[in-house]
């Protein structure tokens, strides 16, 4: 009866070491999913093409994409030629009404909406069918009584936050 007993044991591990070691999932408390081949991520500068230009826009964006690889997956930061590889444009910086108020005849802002637009193409090097050129955009707002140049060091870290996380997600989260 021992004998019989031990066979079930041995068979029934065996069977769950054959089940889980053909299964490889990666978990990522980024919410990543990098397949485990890919060592090297690469970001080239991102310059501003659009018709209104902010001079910190191009390099905080940049620096914020590279940061976050950095800080958020096990790649390897390379000048060119990374397994995941991100270069693209600022194609739009504007600033327009976001809502209106009417004072008697008049109708005016009462609040602005700073948008930048950001073209990215995406390579994976290991997996061509995950590769993107996409146009990611995102956008805040801000009281038509202030300048855009008074608040625009504000908003610019706020939306970057925003078109990073986007990037992000849609080159290694396969949602």
């Amino acid at each position: 009866m021992s004998i019989k007993r031990f066979s079930s044991v041995l068979l029934l591990l065996l069977s769950t070491v054959f089940l889980f070691s053909g299964c490889k999932i990666k978990y990522s408390l980024s919410g990543a999913s990098i397949p485990p081949e890919a060592k090297t991520v690469s970001i080239a500068y991102f310059p501003n093409n659009a018709p209104m230009v902010a001079p910190i826009l191009s390099s905080t964006l940049t620096d914020a994409l590279q940061d976050r690889f950095s800080r958020q997956t096990r790649l390897t930061l390379v000048r060119e030629g990374g397994d995941l590889s991100f270069e693209g444009e600022i194609t739009n910086y504007t600033s327009t009404p976001a809502s209106i108020t009417s004072s008697g005849e008049d109708a005016v802002a009462a609040m602005n909406r700073l948008t930048i637009t950001v073209r990215v193409r995406f390579v994976n090097a290991l997996d061509p069918k995950l590769n993107y050129d996409r146009t990611f955009s995102a956008f805040s707002d801000y009281p038509s009584s202030s300048l855009l140049q008074s608040v625009e060091s504000q908003l610019i870290p706020e939306i970057v936050d925003m078109l990073v996380e986007d990037i992000f997600n849609a080159a290694v989260s396969n949602w």
